[in-house]
């Protein structure tokens, strides 16, 4: 049975035909604020329910738990904040009980009601969602470059936003419909940031042995330097589904969120979308959401335990490699065999290897993925 919406109900936001005709009739009356586009996506995310149970940006209090306790105020788990900062300035132009007209790239897409203007600590929120507050963490850095106060208030969007990605694009209501058309009851969420190679290959296959169905979820949005592009990682995925996976057994899908690099409490925020999405089961890998050595390898896994209310079922993953005497990526629970017969499958080392215009071997990914990533003359983010 596909998993109920976190919180008890799919949030919808979005603005009917004639609330929109009013919304932009009123357009030219509204005070008009710009949003960067990681912030104009969180708008449209919680509009669309992938944030559920949030109806808007958190207020102070909702903020003030999620960081301290890893929930909402009513106890419901909640581990990233969804924040919209704005300057002293920006917010001297409206007060709580106004209408605000969100704007992305001179558009309007969006109106928030103000509920509340409130400031914040930015190094108690990096250390509290990413445990470090190094200006080397991507995420602490972009915190660090944040405005200093924070809006909170409900959300409702006129417009989608421009997307060149749309066409990969499911939203949480459409694949909950998908995943009953299909009579799937089990589904396995997989979240990633990379292009697959073998190792992603056994884990997704592992889960769907065992499941009714496979969603690929990609997220496309910023991402730190080195970090492959977003074209790139669809369309490696196109070739791995083209070749190697029966028709019928995945949905795939993008996400268009950014990746925020905080771990372990990302690992539950992307099991908390997938939920969203009706999906019943999270995989969670080795270091999931981590970047540099911020995080212990299986930290993202542990944190799981204290959340039994979570409402979708996590999947722990330990370190995979291709064993020459086994013929086949496994992992140190099934392969007996010494380390003169594993072969790592390394993303720092694939990397390397395309970067250097060389396709990985067979035994790390498949060639028809190398061969898709190679097309591009440069598939990482710069």
């Amino acid at each position: 049975m596909v998993a109920k919406p976190h919180g008890g109900r799919l949030v919808r936001r979005v603005a009917g035909r004639r609330e929109r005709e009013r919304l932009l009739g009123e357009a030219a009356e509204l005070e008009r604020l710009e949003v960067a586009l990681d912030t104009a996506t969180d708008a449209e995310n919680i509009a669309y329910g992938l944030f559920s149970p949030l109806e808007g940006f958190l207020g102070s209090e909702d903020y003030s738990y999620v960081l301290e306790e890893m929930r909402l105020s009513d106890d419901t788990p909640w581990t990233i904040p969804i924040v919209l900062d704005v300057s002293e300035e920006e917010a001297a132009r409206f007060s709580p009980g106004d209408t605000v007209m969100l704007v992305h790239g001179g558009r309007g897409f969006a109106v928030l009601d103000v509920e509340e203007v409130y400031p914040w600590d930015r190094r108690r929120h990096a250390l509290r969602v990413y445990k470090t507050v190094d200006p080397a963490h991507p995420g602490v850095a972009r915190t660090m470059a944040m405005k200093p106060l924070l809006v909170g208030g409900r959300v409702t969007l006129i417009r989608d936003l421009d997307n060149p990605y749309s066409r990969y694009l499911l939203r949480p209501a459409e694949t909950r419909v998908l995943f009953r058309e299909k009579g799937w009851r089990t589904i396995a969420g997989f979240q990633t940031r990379n292009v697959p190679h073998l190792g992603h290959e056994y884990v997704q296959k592992s889960a769907l042995t065992f499941m009714d169905g496979l969603f690929i979820n990609p997220l496309v949005g910023w991402k730190k330097r080195g970090d492959y592009r977003d074209d790139v990682i669809i369309a490696a995925y196109e070739a791995l589904l083209e070749h190697y996976y029966p028709r019928g057994s995945v949905v795939f899908s993008v996400t268009r969120t950014p990746m925020r690099y905080a771990g372990p409490r990302e690992a539950v925020h992307h099991a908390i979308m997938r939920k969203n999405y009706g999906c019943t089961h999270f995989i969670v890998g080795r270091d999931h959401a981590g970047v540099g050595d911020y995080y212990g390898p299986y930290e993202a896994q542990e944190i799981f335990s204290l959340f039994p209310d979570l409402g979708i079922q996590p999947l722990f993953v330990r370190e995979f490699f291709y064993c020459r005497r086994c013929g086949g990526v496994v992992n140190e629970k099934i392969c007996p065999h010494p380390e003169e017969y594993r072969v790592r499958i390394s993303g720092t080392r694939i990397r390397g290897m395309i970067r250097r215009g060389e396709a990985p071997p067979p035994e790390m990914m498949r060639p028809e993925v190398a061969e898709a990533v190679l097309r591009f003359e440069n598939p990482f983010i710069e």
